[in-house]
């Protein structure tokens, strides 16, 4: 290793401790807020530049230093030290991985990979160390992801398309902040601020849509929900459509946490949410109203239309299967879900957002009175039958008539527990 290698892992280190810094508060809000998906941040600038200025040793060192003082400052030494540790040996793993395919396509290089990128053939061995960098260090956290959260689908553990954005962004410029390095390593200052200034633009879809979605479930949050149903009414009103308004409540779903603690309700949340998600259109709109209630809009519907769409709601949450954790954390699988829907028609029911979503509650909770497990539209004719106790009252919750149904929640060995 000569002096020029020590010079620039000192800019590079230099780089991505200034970069820490200035956005430590913003990375622990989105690491937590990433839980569940592979975190990306930028300071991989830095890395995947000491992959094409360093030798691997010093390589190795910057990385465990950089993830030191992450740890030290950006985290206060609260994170989990198992799961830093396995973060940072991904990351090694993946330098150490793009730096063999730049070693195989250029073997006979005597100074840094940065020199040599040139032509179709620089272009190539960038791309094909990327890559490389990004199949080892993301894929291996997306398998440990998949491995621990068996009931999270593959689409919801990749994270957000501006995640990958940022990969790519921070491998292309970390490119070219080597190949800056190697002519003008002064100007490493201003390749700092263009990070920083890139980061905030990159981050800022990811903080508009943290600032509209409810964070148990990712589904729009209600404020949000009602603002999307009167905009979806207007566009009704001017064309001269209609419009169906669900609202949607989980069966005793106060079993499960008074059973087996809130993190398995809020992991049951998340699943009802995602089977609400993929029983509807693309361009349908589904939100948390609150508690167990979810909210779904559907532009175009009518009557026969919004049943339908109701009771394939109902079916898929019917079919869950739930892995949780109970309070003596043994598994096990919540299923046998059920729920009550009320719908409302615009215009039928409403010519406003407040008296679609008054009908559509009072039809739900006709749905929860007659028995739960069905789907009733405003002004229906109210069906002759045993009245139900509805969960929404709890001075009547506590009542001798609310005796639990067996069969709700099985473990992972017995049928029927």
């Amino acid at each position: 290793m000569t002096r020029t290698h020590w010079l620039w892992f000192g800019l590079l280190l230099l780089g991505s401790i200034v970069y820490l810094e200035a956005v430590s508060g913003i990375e622990r809000i989105r690491e937590v807020a990433a839980e569940g998906t592979p975190y990306v941040h930028l300071l991989t600038v830095w890395l995947f530049a000491g992959v094409l200025l360093l030798p691997p040793p010093l390589l190795c060192v910057l990385i465990v230093l950089g993830y030191l003082h992450s740890w030290a400052r950006v985290y206060r030494f609260r994170a989990l030290v198992h799961r830093k540790v396995f973060s940072a040996a991904t990351v090694v793993l993946g330098c150490l991985g793009a730096y063999l395919v730049l070693h195989l396509i250029y073997p006979r290089s005597d100074g840094p990979f940065a020199a040599a990128l040139d032509g179709p053939t620089g272009l190539l061995a960038v791309v094909a160390a990327g890559a490389a960098y990004r199949l080892i260090n993301h894929g291996l956290v997306l398998v440990v992801i998949l491995a621990t959260n068996l009931d999270r689908p593959v689409r919801a553990a990749l994270g957000p398309a501006t995640d990958q954005l940022m990969l790519a962004g921070a491998v292309g410029l970390g490119s070219g902040t080597a190949v800056v390095m190697t002519t003008r390593p002064w100007w490493t200052p201003l390749l700092i601020v263009t990070v920083l200034a890139l980061h905030t633009g990159l981050l800022m879809p990811q903080f508009r849509d943290a600032s509209r979605s409810d964070a148990k479930t990712g589904l729009f949050d209600a404020v949000f929900w009602s603002k999307l149903v009167s905009d979806e009414l207007d566009r009704a009103r001017r064309l001269g459509g209609t419009l169906g308004v669900l609202l949607l409540d989980l069966d005793h779903f106060k079993r499960v946490n008074d059973c087996y603690g809130h993190l398995a309700g809020d992991m049951v949340l998340r699943a009802v949410a995602d089977a609400i998600k993929h029983s509807v259109r693309g361009h349908d709109v589904v939100g948390r109203y609150g508690g167990e209630e979810f909210a779904v809009v559907l532009p175009g519907m009518g009557a026969d239309d919004v049943r339908g769409a109701a009771d394939r709601v109902r079916s898929a949450i019917a079919v869950l299967a739930v892995t949780v954790p109970d309070l003596d954390g043994n598994t096990r699988v919540v299923s046998g879900l059920t729920a009550s829907v009320g719908a409302a028609l615009f215009p039928v029911h409403g010519m406003d957002r407040t008296s679609l979503l008054l009908a559509a509650d009072a039809a739900l909770y006709d749905a929860k009175t007659e028995g739960r497990d069905c789907t009733r539209i405003a002004g229906e004719t109210p069906k002759v039958g045993p009245r139900a106790v509805p969960d929404r009252l709890p001075e009547e919750r506590e009542s001798a008539n609310f005796a639990p149904r067996l069969g709700l929640v099985r473990d992972d060995t017995d049928k029927v527990s």
